[in-house]
């Protein structure tokens, strides 16, 4: 099931300027995120919680940043 990335997208550029940055801070290539944002991979749950604290994302936010689906 596809999940919409879009608000993540926006937050990664809105703190960090690029994905490459965001992805040198994760620790991981700028593909393995593109792959992870675009859905061919998923991002596992330690990723998540890294980066809920990287983004300050609020605990009441996290669904609406990983979990909305994309509507086709």
């Amino acid at each position: 099931m596809p999940y919409d990335y879009s608000k993540l997208i926006g937050r990664i550029v809105e703190m960090f300027q690029t994905r490459k940055n965001f992805a040198k801070t994760m620790e991981m290539s700028v593909s393995a995120l593109s792959n992870k944002l675009h859905g061919t991979s998923s991002f596992s749950q330690d990723e998540i919680f890294r980066i809920i604290k990287l983004l300050q994302i609020s605990p009441d936010e996290v669904m609406a940043y990983f979990f909305t689906l994309k509507v086709l």
